[in-house]
């Protein structure tokens, strides 16, 4: 699913943004411990009882337009180029979608952690508690699919039990842990595993990742529920599994305790989550890279987008950025997620190796929000549009003609701003308000230069060019 803006927006302008919350933490360094006789079991009833009554079962329910019939015909980019959508929207009908997942509590007042995709696009939002029918509604405070995490809040005046929180940095592999969720309503479920690895990334789930691996089954409906350490303490939540079959096959992922604390918060006291930002195409070091490098680790900028913190405090291609505040770089996700824990306009000291050399930058980071990604295609922006440089394969697709220069529009969000502007997938940016577009890197000038501003769009649209505006 896409972001919808406008519905997060209408949530957080009833929210206080200098709101604040803090987290009942369980004592550091704890001591571990194996059995030692036969006569003993070992039960983690006492352990889990606690944390279970903190888990919820969330139904989100949500509007859709459910297609009938075959509509690929219509659906087909050249024909909505010619048509619009006014022939597919006759063979669409609106009906309720509903999806179920899990929730911690964090809060006595009813604050609740979850992931993001459970409650996305939502537009009313009830919770039950372990295993008590009692409904209660909730609202949304504020959500950030870059991590897949969301806050939602009980909307009763009576005090809930929240679960205790661990720290990432204690975590062990091997680990004892247990993942507690309260999947379809039927009251809270508890399974068992251990922690199978740290820190893992490019899974390819979410845009910052750095997960706990774990053989605890995650079953579907699980989303967003606890794991817990074996004295009942948050260290992560649960969000995704790999499997082809949908089953669990003891390969689960859980956000750590330290990224949720830190999401959690922004959340509750801004309503949303801003994140620094560099301006660096990156890459890893390989065997042969690492031969011309004294270093045999860091984060490779392979470019430097104009007219961002990187270019103007002397970041260069070919640089290995090593340590950022402090913080061991090892590879690019490392880097990604580092620069992203910083706010913007926040000043951090970067290491890095130039030519053999090792130089010390303190820069100033930018807002991510005021960028488009240097890649080869964006996520949404402009209102809810999505974004690529032509290639071949979208010449041939979107039947552009082979002179055709500019961004190219590979889909518009719907009902957003972009599609009641009038832009259709397939149009081609050709300028925004004096800027020529040819590739992202003029659109994120033209972004910055004009932001918060009505722009007007030239776009190539079959041959025709034609002016749209937006803010």
């Amino acid at each position: 699913m896409r972001k919808k803006l406008l519905l997060v927006s209408a949530f957080l302008a009833t929210q206080l943004l200098a709101e604040s919350i803090t987290f009942d933490t369980v004592n550091k360094n704890p001591s571990r411990v194996v059995p030692n006789s036969l006569n003993e079991i070992y039960s983690f009833n006492n352990s889990v009882k606690d944390a279970m009554n903190s888990v919820v079962n969330i139904s989100a329910k949500r509007h859709v337009e459910a297609n009938v019939g075959n509509m690929q015909m219509f659906e087909d980019p050249i024909f909505k180029r010619f048509f619009g959508d006014q022939f597919g929207q006759q063979f669409k009908q609106n009906r309720v979608q509903r999806s179920l997942g899990s929730g911690v509590i964090i809060s006595k007042d009813g604050y609740i952690v979850t992931n993001n995709h459970v409650i996305e696009n939502a537009e009313e939002i009830t919770i039950t508690i372990g295993d008590d029918p009692t409904e209660y509604n909730a609202k949304l405070i504020g959500r950030d699919p870059g991590s897949d995490l969301a806050v939602i809040k009980i909307q009763s005046e009576q005090s809930f039990s929240p679960i205790k929180f661990a720290h990432s940095s204690e975590l062990k592999v091997g680990d004892l842990i247990f993942a507690i969720g309260n999947p379809f309503g039927i009251g809270s479920t508890v399974t068992q595993g251990i922690i199978s690895a740290l820190n893992k990334n490019k899974v390819g789930i979410n845009r910052y990742e750095n997960y706990i691996q774990t053989d605890a089954s995650i079953n579907p409906g699980n989303s967003g529920g606890a794991l817990v350490d074996s004295r009942g303490a948050l260290i992560g939540i649960n969000t995704a599994i790999i499997s082809k079959s949908g089953g669990n096959n003891g390969i689960g992922f859980s956000i750590p305790v330290d990224m949720v604390k830190d999401v959690v918060k922004k959340l509750v006291e801004d309503g949303k989550v801003t994140r620094g930002y560099l301006g660096v195409a990156i890459g890893d070091l390989d065997k042969e890279l690492q031969k011309v490098y004294k270093k045999d680790y860091g984060a490779l900028v392979l470019d430097v987008s104009k007219d961002t913190p990187a270019e103007k405090y002397g970041i260069k291609r070919g640089d290995l950025i090593y340590s950022i505040d402090g913080k061991k770089i090892k590879d690019r996700t490392d880097l990604q997620n580092v620069v992203a824990s910083f706010k913007p306009d926040e000043t951090v000291k970067i290491e890095l190796e130039r030519n053999g050399k090792f130089v010390k930058l303190d820069i100033v980071l930018g807002n991510r929000e005021g960028f488009v990604t240097s890649s080869n295609e964006s996520g949404e922006i402009l209102g809810g549009l999505k974004l690529s440089e032509i290639d071949m394969n979208l010449q041939k697709q979107f039947r552009l003609r082979p002179n055709s220069q500019g961004v190219l529009i590979t889909d518009v969000e719907p009902k957003s701003e972009a599609e009641k502007s009038g832009f259709q997938a397939g149009d081609i940016i050709i300028q925004i308000e004096n800027i020529e577009i040819n590739k992202f890197e003029d659109v994120e000038k033209a972004i910055k230069s004009y932001n918060d501003k009505y722009k007007r769009i030239y776009v190539d649209r079959y041959g025709q060019t034609i002016m749209l505006v937006i803010k």
